[in-house]
């Protein structure tokens, strides 16, 4: 994202809800985004992972394509929502993997 763009968040929620915004720019997607403990790609695994299993689909989209930009292929990515449907529930992976099937197949 260039610097003079607004983030998501920011383009979502403006001045409506700003320190929503700040600290999921700054906090979020900056500091804890940026600790060197786990590459992008294991955050981004956790991260799916964790959307899936909490049902969360609407930030899935924006996951599951941040995922791919961190090093994930689209296989590695339907592979981990088809296992998690055994430890999360049928209902939870069917959505996640609707919402995987509608952005990698369009």
């Amino acid at each position: 994202m260039a610097d003079n763009e607004p983030s998501g968040a920011a383009r979502m929620f403006g001045d409506f809800a700003p320190q929503l915004v700040h600290f999921t720019d700054t906090v979020l997607f900056g500091e804890v985004w940026e600790r060197p403990g786990l590459s992008p790609r294991d955050r981004s695994l956790i991260t799916v992972a964790t959307l899936v299993t909490s049902g969360s689909t609407e930030q899935l989209r924006h996951h599951l394509g941040r995922a791919k930009d961190n090093g994930l292929s689209e296989t590695e990515l339907v592979e981990a929502i088809t296992h998690l449907a055994f430890y999360t529930g049928w209902p939870h992976a069917m959505s996640a993997m609707a919402v995987a099937k509608d952005l990698f197949t369009n």
